[in-house]
């Protein structure tokens, strides 16, 4: 039972499930929480190797200064454009609590990426789930239409995986007088962003993650960006040292090893593209995606069996035990040889 000088909203809620992570030396085929397949840049590991004692006895750079000057020479935008925080999920709690006052109203088309609720609650404003339209299409109108404060969009979605085309989110951004916040954490495996509404709308923030793209899930480290004077807003917000000294360094290397997170991003494609063949081959329904993962519903529809037969023999995929989603799994892309394991213990169900 929860204390009761915890504060009402929080007893009551449910918080975020992140997926299963095995305990350290153990055996699994991970396919459950989107990681990258494939191990940092070479130059990432150089960057913590090198770090200077020094660094780690004083505080860090607090508005990570050296990651944002790599980062705008990557999009061509000057720093002033971004803000660095310790994954993407700590740019989400900044923007929530700069945009979302107590009482008011986050949307969001759902289903969608659970934080955005619990984010909402956790400010003790309401969420409103507008359902995504036939075939995953955004639901501009209801969206436009909502009242909130703040609208969040993951684009591609999770669990989804499915992509909203830059044009139709513009509409969104011009029909919307709020804030629209566009979570792009995979947007890197898919086939566009929507980064140039940052400077079309004034009212556009987009959020990265380094997570997924270059490696680095278990560094955490992500940014946003908006216009200057949304950003310096945002950054009234944030904690005074979000980001440490070896994250900074980590994230700046990785984003100026292009070269190396395109690789992953070449092979995600590619085997996406092969695992969602053969899986429907199988008889699996599988929704396009656009992420480092598939969201598929086997052929009886039984999502949770499925998910506990593949964790029998060794291999993790994501389950939601929710109405609209209960009936799938998630499956992250994992290499080559994780992909062969998961489809040949598929094939072996199905037999």
């Amino acid at each position: 039972m929860s204390p009761k000088f915890v504060r009402k909203s929080i007893r009551e809620m449910s918080g975020y499930e992140p997926g299963e992570q095995p305990a350290a030396g153990t055996r699994w085929v991970k396919l459950n929480t989107n990681e990258n397949p494939f191990p940092p840049s070479e130059k990432v590991m150089r960057a913590i190797r090198d770090l200077p004692a020094e660094s780690l006895r004083r505080y860090p750079p607090p508005l990570a200064d050296a990651f944002r000057a790599a980062a705008g020479r990557m999009l061509r935008i000057g720093p002033e454009w971004i803000i660095a925080g310790n994954g993407s999920d700590d740019i989400l709690t900044i923007a929530t609590r700069t945009f979302v006052p107590p009482g008011g109203t986050l949307a969001f088309p759902s289903p969608t990426y659970s934080l955005y609720p619990v984010l909402a609650r956790l400010e003790d404003a309401k969420s409103l789930a507008i359902p995504w339209e036939k075939d995953w299409s955004l639901p501009v109108a209801a969206l436009a239409a909502s009242g909130a404060e703040a609208i969040y969009l993951a684009n591609p979605n999770a669990p989804s995986g499915t992509f909203v085309a830059p044009a139709k989110v513009a509409e969104l951004a011009g029909a919307f007088s709020g804030l629209l916040l566009i979570d792009e954490a995979y947007a890197d495996f898919a086939e566009g962003n929507c980064l140039a509404l940052v400077t079309r709308f004034a009212n556009v923030v987009i959020v990265r993650t380094l997570s997924k793209a270059y490696s680095l899930a278990g560094l955490r480290f992500g940014y946003g960006v908006a216009k200057p004077d949304v950003i310096a807003e945002m950054m009234k917000v944030k904690d005074s040292y979000n980001c440490d000294a070896v994250s900074i360094a980590a994230a700046t290397a990785a984003i100026e090893d292009q070269d190396h997170a395109r690789q992953g991003w070449e092979h995600v494609r590619s085997e996406r593209r092969r695992v969602s063949q053969e899986l429907t081959r199988l008889g699996w329904n599988v929704i396009p995606s656009q992420a480092n993962f598939i969201f598929a519903t086997p052929p009886l529809g039984d999502g949770k069996g499925v998910y506990r037969a593949l964790k029998e023999k060794g291999i993790l995929v994501r389950h939601f035990d929710l109405p609209d989603l209960s009936r799938s799994v998630r499956i992250t892309i994992g290499t080559v040889e994780d992909n062969n394991a998961l489809l040949a213990a598929v094939g072996r169900l199905q037999e």
